[in-house]
């Protein structure tokens, strides 16, 4: 069984609009100077509204949080704190996202896909379980093909409720990078262990142990394929819930904004169901692991933002939002200005007299 978004992802692809917004953008360059990687994203959001004046409005950062059963079988210190525990930190404003997203502006929601353990109800926290954490990839397939499919569904009906147009995604939970790593490894081919970012602090011993326990994931579904086969065989939940979310995004001329391996992960799952859907993406970074690197570059993609962090994903959502205002502004706020190709040694015209107030 296939999942199809609920209405065509059309492609971003417009020459005439993409000429006219470029045009619109080197009209503000020539008066102001050149703003570098400004002038580009300025286009690239136009051509995502479908619109020279591209705005944006109630814009919202999910955090998917999902448990996974891998954990059980690798050194318990190399997954961090318990996912249930990073949930209430970000409900409580005890992470540097849960702030940088109030300050910048972003609706912080958390979206429990998956928790293992029933969490207390938040005004901020949306519980959408699918299942109390996922199996053990090792020895079975970490979710049912109606888990997965459910899964979808579910963030299908999140996106298609969201009374914004912009979406960022990231995940938190223990496991989570590393069920990534396997699909992104699967539908590369390529190694598990490049898209793999294990503490530098991990002992020699446990690494091996984790990489034992992934590859053995790997080998025992080999034959998972197809992207629904593929996150049935790995999971989890909160990739699930994200790939329905993107599709219903990019489906309502959304963006979507994506931070981390998950989130990419989630969005090449998207990709082989809707290759559309990349065209409403464009990608920040919380952390400078180079697992991130590759699973960037599997996408064709690259950060809007390196600022070295070493983060919690959606960290780096937020902080590039300002920069993705920024960027819409130049369509939308900045004023037109009367004979802005200036020849070489021409004098300016002097600037109009404000008019008067009433």
């Amino acid at each position: 069984m296939n999942i199809a978004p609920p209405s065509l992802i059309a492609p971003t692809a417009n020459a005439e609009l993409e000429k006219a917004l470029r045009d619109r953008v080197d009209r503000r360059s020539a008066v102001a100077g050149r703003l570098g990687e400004l002038e580009p994203l300025a286009v690239r959001l136009g051509l995502v509204q479908n619109s020279l004046t591209p705005r944006f409005r109630d814009p919202v950062l999910a955090l998917f949080a999902a448990d996974h059963g891998l954990v059980v079988e690798a050194a318990g210190d190399h997954w961090g704190r318990p996912t249930r525990e990073l949930v209430q930190m970000a409900l409580h404003a005890q992470l540097p996202v849960s702030v940088f997203a109030r300050v910048q502006g972003l609706h912080l929601t958390v979206v429990d896909c998956g928790v293992a353990d029933n969490l207390p109800p938040h005004a901020r926290l949306l519980a959408r379980k699918v299942a109390h954490g996922t199996r053990n990839a090792r020895t079975s397939p970490a979710m049912s093909a109606e888990q997965a499919h459910a899964g979808v569904r579910v963030g299908m009906e999140i996106a298609d409720n969201l009374p914004g147009n912009v979406l960022a995604c990231a995940a938190m939970g223990q496991g989570s990078a590393e069920c990534a790593a396997l699909i992104l490894s699967r539908l590369s081919d390529k190694s598990v262990r490049e898209f793999i970012a294990p503490d530098p602090s991990i002992p020699q011993e446990d690494l091996t142990q984790l990489l034992k326990v992934l590859q053995g994931a790997r080998a025992r579904h080999r034959n998972a394929r197809e992207p629904m086969e593929v996150l049935a065989a790995f999971g989890g939940h909160e990739l699930a819930v994200m790939v329905g979310a993107m599709l219903v995004a990019a489906s309502k001329r959304s963006l979507i904004i994506v931070d981390g391996i998950a989130a990419c992960a989630a969005l090449k799952l998207a990709s082989l169901i809707c290759p559309p859907v990349t065209d409403y993406a464009v990608f920040t970074r919380s952390h400078v692991h180079q697992s991130l690197d590759q699973a960037l570059a599997l996408l064709h993609a690259s950060a809007l933002l390196e600022l070295g962090m070493d983060s919690a994903d959606g960290t780096g959502a937020t902080l590039a939002w300002p920069m993705i205002r920024s960027a819409a502004a130049l369509l939308t706020d900045l004023h037109e200005v009367a004979e802005a190709r200036l020849g070489a040694g021409s004098t300016p015209a002097a600037p109009h007299a404000p008019t008067p107030a009433p």
